[in-house]
């Protein structure tokens, strides 16, 4: 009987031994993981927002692993050429979403197309640069409809007499979005440095040929409204 008991003592001592070689085992490459490095991408210097990103002045530097996150940028080619939506600091890594490339350009099946005057209604105050907008005609017969079906349309700009971009200079619109900061997007468009006097929109050539066919003859002209999700981050 008690060299039974022995036995199976001795069974699960041994056990035990071997579930504390195997956790200590486990403990020690998760430290060796962690202690391995990535090749992140960061300025050599302070980026200002605004910014175009050009070879000379980016690098990589070493990381730990278990500091990397996959916001962060690890290609060369995937930062020259974007524009810095907020500054950059020195040395720190770039994140992707504080990029983008020619964001507020239209795509390859889009042009810019600047709304003629006598074309509109009503633009809405709160557009800025970047939002999306909803369009509508209203017709001198009283008649009025939505454009384009649920389609939403990019801003490129919104430019005052002056011929300067309308915005919140304290405040900026675009740079509360690449923040990802929505309350800051929503308080940017109570102030501005000007009325709206021109937009310019990003629309496929049916697009604009449907709204100049509508308006070119006085008989019709567009209402163009602010849309909220123009201030919902995307993740």
């Amino acid at each position: 009987m008690n060299r039974r008991r022995s036995l199976l003592i001795s069974v699960i001592a041994a056990l035990l031994a071997g579930l504390l070689v195997y956790g200590v085992y486990v403990l020690q490459v998760n430290q060796v993981e962690l202690q391995q490095t990535v090749q992140v991408v960061v300025p050599k210097d302070f980026v200002r927002a605004g910014q175009f990103i050009h070879e000379d002045m980016v690098e990589f530097k070493a990381i730990q692993k278990g500091s990397y996150t996959s916001s962060m940028m690890t290609k060369l080619t995937d930062v020259i050429g974007q524009e810095s939506m907020i500054p950059l600091g020195t040395q720190e890594p770039i994140l992707k979403w504080k990029l983008n490339r020619y964001h507020l350009l239209p795509n390859e099946q889009q042009a810019t197309f600047q709304i003629p005057k006598e074309y509109l209604l009503t633009v809405s105050n709160g557009i800025r640069a970047g939002d999306r907008v909803r369009m509508y005609v209203s017709g001198s017969d009283g008649s009025s409809r939505r454009l384009f079906g649920d389609k939403e349309i990019t801003v490129a700009s919104v430019k005052s007499s002056a011929n300067v971009e309308v915005d919140n200079p304290k405040n900026s619109n675009l740079l509360s979005k690449a923040q990802g900061d929505e309350q800051k997007m929503y308080t940017s468009r109570l102030e501005a440095n000007g009325a709206i006097d021109q937009i310019n929109l990003n629309l496929t050539e049916n697009e604009w040929l449907q709204i100049d066919q509508l308006c070119s003859g006085k008989k019709a002209k567009l209402v163009i409204a602010f849309s909220s999700t123009s201030i919902q981050v995307q993740e």
